[in-house]
């Protein structure tokens, strides 16, 4: 019988996987959030409204973070979760257009 040391890298890789997982639950709400609003919005906008938002510090009710930063391919990320789950669609003709 052998005891092995505790894994303390787990614990670690499972606090990193839990920030971003809610980096990308913020970011789906605030794209959700954006386009409730809009109704329809070209999808360059769309990334710019977030990016601009979370400089801004404006995540929405009860969210708070000391350094929330998000670049255009966290966002881009979160457009195409969203699309696939079927909460955005692109317009026909105008894919690059999204709507709610």
């Amino acid at each position: 019988l052998r005891l092995l040391p505790q894994q303390r890298y787990l614990r670690t890789e499972r606090a990193e996987v839990s920030a971003l997982e809610r980096k990308r639950n913020v970011l789906c709400c605030l794209i959700t959030r954006i386009l409730k609003v809009e109704k329809q919005l070209h999808m360059d906008s769309l990334v710019f409204r977030v990016i601009y938002a979370c400089q801004k510090g404006q995540l929405g009710p009860g969210v708070q973070f000391l350094s929330f930063c998000c670049h255009s391919v966290d966002v881009l990320s979160c457009i195409l979760h969203l699309l696939n789950q079927g909460y955005l669609r692109r317009q026909e003709g105008r894919p690059h257009v999204l709507e709610y």
